[in-house]
């Protein structure tokens, strides 16, 4: 997909959001099950993968060092190499705009002997890599990066990789990962510290695939990772549980939009990820959690969502890692609140796709919205039922490429009382393709065209 012709999309009020739906596959599972499973030996079987671009890309990483994927049915299947048998990439892999996808990849290849090279679009290649090049610098892993540690960058790894005792600086799950995965080629044990937990498939995956990895949680809730290296990892059986981050668009919609009452399936409900379910229960939406159950060792539910009026709230702040990418939802959500909404601890919005915490706030002001931005939070002062938000001009919110500050305002336009126009659309299949037609199944008022 070119991100060279935008296509600018607008939400009217809409009315009694109905209806049961699948959201795609979690994100961050369908990365690492390409990335596990390309690595391991023999064949992994994954069904329920999210085929957006970001994990596309990933996908087509582990197929240029090696692996064997292919699609039969619904079942992507994957002939991996074996652990430490990566081949050189012929040519630079690109990730396009996938954060994750690449900034993982980079710990996992970084450390083998030879070269590797990464780019990205444009709103990846303004991204900094230093938090994963630091750590990998450490185990021996010569960089050679653009200024400011960026795209494109090259690794090459030492004869043999030092393993490390790295202490997470900041909350994390790609430079944890990163530090794991390089450690699976390096010898003895490499150890990653963890003052604040971060969403664990790594961890999870990596132990079903058959790492020798231990974690251990003091009492101050520091977590203390091992892994040997060098170990060997075995093909495995995925089902892939359903985006937390990608429902957030419908359920946030379902409790915005009156009369509305949405079921979302096979939600993935790791704690690790469920702040935002959690923050909109204590504003008072009604969220029923149904059918819970373990799925490949992950928690998952049924959501039932019905329409609620919010009050405001103060957002923990050590709940932002489990909902660092639900933010601009969230506060979309807050807009329609009864009351203010406080939000801190946000310092990581601003090295997302975009500055996500500029974005979302230029956005709400653009749209009516009475707010605050400060250096890491951001204070919302809602308007219960959309009176006068929205932009009657018909003004676009700036989304900067970025994927999810594009649905959140497509989601405020549905009950606000004038319109929402975001100015780009076609990002939004990086993460969730099926965004359009899933919502517009609901019954919601959404032009993909721009303002009529």
């Amino acid at each position: 997909m070119s991100h060279g012709v935008k296509r600018p999309a607008t939400a009217r009020k809409s009315e009694n959001l109905n209806g049961t739906v699948r959201i795609p596959g979690d994100k961050s599972i369908s990365h690492r099950s390409f990335m596990f499973g390309g690595l391991a030996s023999g064949q992994t079987r994954i069904t329920g993968l999210l085929e957006g671009e970001d994990v596309i890309n990933t996908g087509r990483a582990m197929q240029a060092m090696g692996a064997r994927v292919r699609k039969d049915g619904d079942t992507w299947i994957i002939d991996g190499v074996g652990n430490g048998a990566l081949l050189a990439p012929e040519a630079p892999l690109d990730f396009g705009n996938a954060g994750t996808g690449c900034r993982l990849t980079m710990g996992l290849v970084g450390v083998y002997d030879f070269d590797s090279t990464f780019i990205g679009d444009a709103s990846l290649t303004s991204r900094p890599m230093g938090r994963v090049l630091n750590p990998l610098r450490e185990m021996g892993v010569q960089v050679k990066a653009a200024e400011g540690d960026r795209l494109p960058v090259t690794l090459r790894g030492p004869k043999t990789a030092n393993p490390i005792t790295y202490r997470v600086p900041m909350a994390s799950a790609q430079v944890k990962s990163a530090v794991l995965l390089a450690g699976l080629n390096t010898p003895g044990i490499t150890t990653v510290i963890e003052p604040v937990m971060t969403r664990d498939h790594t961890e999870k995956m990596l132990q079903g695939f058959g790492a020798n990895l231990t974690v251990e949680t003091d009492a101050d809730g520091v977590r203390t990772i091992r892994l040997e290296g060098r170990g060997t990892l075995t093909g495995q059986t995925i089902d892939v549980p359903g985006d937390p981050s990608s429902t957030a668009f419908p359920l946030v919609a379902a409790l915005l939009v009156p009369g509305s009452d949405v079921t979302i399936l096979n939600v993935l409900m790791n704690p690790t990820r469920t702040g935002l379910i959690l923050t909109l229960q204590e504003m008072g939406a009604h969220i029923d959690v149904l059918n819970t159950r373990l799925a490949g060792g992950e928690d998952v539910a049924d959501l039932r969502v019905r329409s609620s009026e919010l009050k405001g709230v103060t957002v923990p702040e050590d709940r932002a890692p489990s909902m660092i990418d639900e933010y601009p939802v969230l506060a979309v959500a807050a807009a329609f609140a009864d009351g203010v909404t406080i939000m801190n601890g946000l310092e990581e919005l601003r090295v997302k796709e975009s500055d996500r915490l500029a974005a979302v706030a230029s956005g709400l002001k653009l749209n009516g919205v009475d707010c605050d931005e400060g250096e890491s939070s951001l204070l919302v002062r809602g308007r219960p039922g959309g009176k006068e938000l929205g932009n009657p001009a018909g003004a676009a919110v700036t989304t900067f490429l970025d994927h999810r500050i594009a649905m959140s305002f497509l989601v405020m336009g549905l009950a606000s009382e004038h319109p929402v126009t975001v100015d780009d659309a076609t990002m939004i299949a990086t993460s969730f393709p099926e965004f359009m037609d899933l919502m517009a199944g609901l019954g919601a008022q959404i032009d993909g065209n721009g303002p009529a």
